[in-house]
């Protein structure tokens, strides 16, 4: 793959006039011109152009985390995602012909074995499960050691949610009864990551779509999304998951395919985008696509069975994916306020990413945290008792920086799914 394989001709849409500059956390907090949206349009344009290297544009690209709130800042509708993803396709490419071997092997193991294989992540899950319930835990933090691992893996193991073992994950995620006369039926997307590591808030999820009065079924032709591979610019691997998918799940009649991922569903409704030059599968991508809904935009238009007042003051983080991709802004939140006794206060330049962004806080940890202890200086000005998030990635960040401001015990972060069970005494 070359250079002329870059979104070249998109970079012209751009007119340079900065109004993406103050939505860019990487702006912010780097404040360099080429680690901001329209620097990095324009090291696209220029390599394109033969005048710089693709070595010089990989670290601006690498550092952008793809939350794409420069989109919707911009007057001009630059797409900036479609530049960025044919950027970091191209560098993975030149990556890959440098790359040793071994790199080679892993990377492809992973995103083409480890991601789409359920066993792969049931064997994962049982090791993470085993470790947590073994006492295997507790032992390394109480001899400490997590400090002979990198920062970023010893941050992270502190804030893992309890992880449901094989038996008890595959009991939670089953078929649910049919109603007589669902109001919609729904199949329901589980997502690789999220069913490993939260498949308490999948099945909760299901349980609310059933007391909403859907039809739910999880099918066990799904497979993996691609996200993840798209971010790192393995296109052809996320086009072979999509198409998986997209066989899968046209073979029911559903009327929505829901999920409760903020950055899988983002990555589900480009399908369309993304198999838009394959004319066999460009119309089947857009019905997929259409179909596709964040759990929150279902259960916004239906009657839940609310029992308990939440007497908590209640702040929430909105996933990127979930406001600049899906464009899904109101139906979260109205459904959150829904809740009955809450009191819900904003966090001042909420729309800014926390700086989760897939693995982006894993493989640049540093510039995460700072965009983090940013998102947080932000967060601690409405006092919050509880932060909602809609994503597990963003779940994860705010748990994160809930530590690392040594509030744990006073601050707790939630998945909306979770709150609104709470609410409905509907329990796992």
């Amino acid at each position: 793959m070359s250079k002329t394989n870059l979104a070249y001709q998109e970079t012209f849409d751009c007119v340079q006039c900065g109004y993406c500059l103050p939505a860019c956390p990487t702006y912010k907090t780097m404040g360099k011109e080429t680690h901001s949206p329209r620097g990095r349009i324009n090291l696209v344009k220029m390599a394109a152009e033969g005048k710089i290297s693709l070595s010089e544009l990989e670290g601006p690209i690498d550092l952008c985390l793809g939350c794409r709130a420069c989109e919707t800042a911009c007057p001009t509708n630059v797409q900036y995602g479609k530049i960025l993803e044919s950027a970091k396709e191209v560098l993975q490419e030149d990556r890959r012909n440098r790359m040793p071997k071994r790199v080679k092997m892993f990377q492809s193991f992973f995103f083409n074995r480890v991601l789409p294989s359920d066993t792969v992540l049931t064997m994962a899950g049982a090791g993470l499960s085993f470790y947590q319930k073994s006492g295997l835990q507790k032992a390394t933090r109480k001899l400490g050691i997590l400090k002979q691992f990198p920062e970023n893996i010893a941050s992270f193991e502190k804030i893992l949610p309890e992880v449901a073992g094989p038996i008890r994950t595959k009991s939670r995620v089953q078929r649910a009864p049919v109603q007589e006369v669902p109001t919609y039926s729904v199949g329901f997307f589980t997502g690789c990551i999220m069913n490993t590591m939260f498949s308490s808030i999948n099945a909760l999820s299901i349980k609310l779509l059933e007391a909403a009065g859907c039809e739910v079924k999880v099918i066990k032709e799904q497979t993996c999304c691609g996200a993840l591979q798209n971010h790192s610019g393995e296109t052809k691997i996320t086009k072979e998951l999509a198409k998986k998918n997209i066989e899968a799940f046209e073979k029911y009649q559903f009327d929505f395919v829901v999920n409760s991922i903020g950055g899988c569903g983002a990555m589900l409704v480009e399908y369309d985008h993304l198999l838009a030059d394959e004319p066999e599968w460009a119309e089947r991508a857009k019905n997929f696509a259409r179909k596709n809904v964040d759990i929150s935009v279902l259960l916004s238009n239906l009657p839940l069975p609310f029992k308990n007042e939440i007497r908590k003051t209640v702040t929430y983080q909105p996933s990127c994916h979930m406001t600049n991709v899906q464009k899904r802004t109101n139906e979260p939140l109205e459904l959150l306020k829904s809740i009955p006794g809450i009191t819900y206060k904003e966090i001042p330049e909420k729309d800014m990413c926390c700086g989760s962004a897939g693995i982006y806080n894993i493989v640049n940890y540093h510039e995460s945290m700072d965009i983090l202890d940013d998102k947080m200086e932000q967060v601690k000005k409405v006092k919050p008792e509880i932060i909602v998030t809609t994503n597990p990635g963003c779940h994860l960040q705010m748990k994160l920086g809930v530590e690392r401001e040594g509030q744990s015990e006073n601050v707790q972060v939630v998945h909306l799914v979770e709150l609104l069970a709470k609410s409905c005494e509907i329990n796992v």
